[in-house]
């Protein structure tokens, strides 16, 4: 009885299809007859259920058809398409070695035709999240570059969806990240809230996004409109009207051939472009607020952002090789400054910025001589807003820890030296340190700016001290450098004092090597100076500590106390 009424189930939808090939309507747009969905999804769940290559075989030429014919028709269905797309496309996942059907080809199809028309749509939205999270090992390992490929789209989904979908996105969201795609992702990542600034006035402007192609949107009058919007976005000035006399500075700075917004609203990855945020007139108009009250969509996406750059980063320590990070990091350098000018939002991406950057550098310190021209070029910029002074300190920091890069980079290590220096010198001519604030009041302003200076040049002075410790050559020099901090009585007292205490540890080199020394050991035998190994602790005697922490400099003296003598045992 369960074999005639599977008979019959079967026979049923498949004359459902049949039928629909011959209807005039269903026959042009197979999703406008809900039935075509109902039944494809029926024999699917047959095909699986009964795992046999002749049923698979009967119902994949009108699985096929019904697929082209649903591509075909987008341009001019008033029906969503994508629900029934994607049950086609999960048998061609599923069974396509059965039937010899190649689903990439399909996959992409799907992308270009489909879901460039209809992301905004939530129903579909959701189901691709859905799909993508079901096929994610096939993803993985049968379609490799696909993800990639498509990452713009699938970050237009989610800017436009919000909140509701980060769950979903961020488990399918490490798959969009591979050799191609690395690079490009992070500046689409930073320009998320511009993203969707961008979709709400093509919106606006050319109605629902749903079932319309942003790229016909783009061959129109978008770019025009687009450029307007992100001058309003970025210079907070209202779009006015386009007759001859509202033309404005601010609507010139950016000339309407900019490639800017059509690379925002792009569907696919084609490779890193250069955004051109660092013009004179982008950059003055990306410190400027939004003065327009923000919508829940953008208010989302500012909250979410974040949380996607940590994946993102988490991805990057973990999987990507040292060559792609070491290429980003000059990447972040250059956005660190330049993010959506919202303070919340600004403030975490920064925060993940500078912490992942730092990551990079503890895991592979000899980036710090790779890269020694653009980290150079950034404490050349430490004056210019408090920004890229926050750079300059964690440079400085980063450069101090790590000796330069290493002890087998000494050359590198004496170029950064001399910007450390000059960066030392700068603040000890000047009493001026150019950073613009929002505060009116000249005596916080002034509180500010002094203590920013003091607190620069604190991590000048002991990246200067770590790297003479680091590289012995430098050690005259260095001693220059705080002999003149130390005798300036003009800087904050904390810093000549500090400045003190450095030039007395490196007249002592054991002591100053045990302190200011490297974290890490030349060598995996070797312990690192300034630190005791406690799993080590019971064979070291008590009147080992000092010379221990020192690396057993003098040598041990001879004594029979240990250290689990003193320890409590657990």
């Amino acid at each position: 009885m369960k074999m005639v009424d599977r008979d019959q189930d079967w026979d049923f939808h498949l004359r459902t299809l049949s039928n629909s090939a011959r209807d005039s309507n269903s026959g042009n747009d197979p999703a406008s007859d809900p039935n075509i969905l109902q039944s494809v999804k029926r024999l699917y769940e047959l095909c699986k259920a009964e795992n046999s290559e002749d049923l698979v075989a009967r119902v994949y030429p009108q699985f096929n058809k019904i697929f082209q014919r649903s591509v075909s028709s987008l341009s001019q269905s008033g029906t969503s398409n994508g629900l029934l797309l994607l049950a086609i496309l999960q048998f061609f996942i599923d069974f396509g070695e059965m039937v010899l059907h190649d689903a990439d080809p399909s996959l992409k199809t799907f992308f270009r035709s489909c879901l460039s028309r209809e992301f905004a749509d939530p129903i579909v939205a959701e189901a691709v999240l859905e799909f993508l999270n079901v096929n994610r090992n096939k993803f993985l390992t049968s379609f490799p570059t696909l993800l990639p490929q498509f990452f713009p789209l699938l970050l237009k989904l989610i800017a436009w969806n919000g909140e509701k979908l980060e769950k979903p996105f961020l488990k399918i969201f490490p798959a969009l990240i591979s050799p191609g795609s690395f690079l490009p992702l992070f500046p689409s990542l930073m320009d998320f809230p511009v993203l969707v600034v961008a979709l709400e006035r093509v919106e606006r402007s050319s109605g629902s996004l749903v079932g319309n192609s942003i790229a016909s949107i783009q061959k129109s009058k978008a770019p025009e409109m687009l450029l307007a919007l992100m001058d309003e976005a970025y210079t907070g000035s209202t779009i006015g009207d386009e007759g001859g006399g509202s033309e404005s500075e601010d609507s010139n700075t950016i000339d309407v051939a900019d490639p800017l917004f059509l690379e925002l609203l792009k569907d696919e990855n084609d490779g890193l472009s250069e955004r051109h945020w660092n013009s004179p007139g982008m950059t003055a108009a990306i410190n400027t607020a939004l003065s327009s009250a923000q919508s829940d969509r953008l208010k989302q996406i500012l909250n979410m952002t974040p949380r996607i750059l940590d994946v993102y980063f988490f991805v990057a320590l973990r999987e990507v090789n040292n060559s792609l990070i070491c290429a980003l990091i000059p990447l972040l350098m250059s956005r660190n400054s330049i993010l959506f000018p919202d303070k919340d939002f600004s403030y975490k991406v920064r925060k993940r910025l500078l912490e992942f950057m730092l990551a990079a550098f503890q895991r592979s310190p000899a980036f710090i001589a790779l890269l020694k021209k653009p980290i150079i070029d950034r404490l050349g910029e430490a004056y210019e807003n408090p920004a890229k002074t926050e750079l300059a300190l964690q440079l400085c920091w980063a450069i101090g820890e790590h000796g330069g890069g290493g002890r087998s980079h000494n050359d590198a290590a004496r170029e950064l030296f001399e910007s450390l220096e000059l960066l030392l010198y700068e603040n000890l001519l000047s009493s001026r340190l150019g950073l613009r604030q929002d505060s009116g009041d000249n005596a916080s302003g002034e509180s500010f700016r002094k203590s920013s200076q003091s607190r620069l040049l604190c991590f000048v002075i002991t990246a200067i001290a770590k790297l003479a410790t680091y590289h012995r050559e430098l050690l005259p020099r260095a001693r220059v450098s705080l002999g003149k901090v130390a005798r300036s009585r003009t800087s904050d007292s904390r810093v000549w004092t500090r400045a003190h205490d450095y030039l007395g540890l490196l007249s002592d080199p054991g002591i100053s090597l045990s302190i200011l020394g490297p974290s890490k050991p030349a060598s995996e035998d070797a312990h690192n100076p300034g630190t005791v190994d406690w799993s080590r602790g019971g064979t070291k005697m008590v009147a080992h500590i000092p010379f221990y922490i020192l690396c057993k400099q003098e040598g041990p003296p001879f004594h029979d106390f240990s250290f689990s003598d003193i320890l409590p045992r657990r």
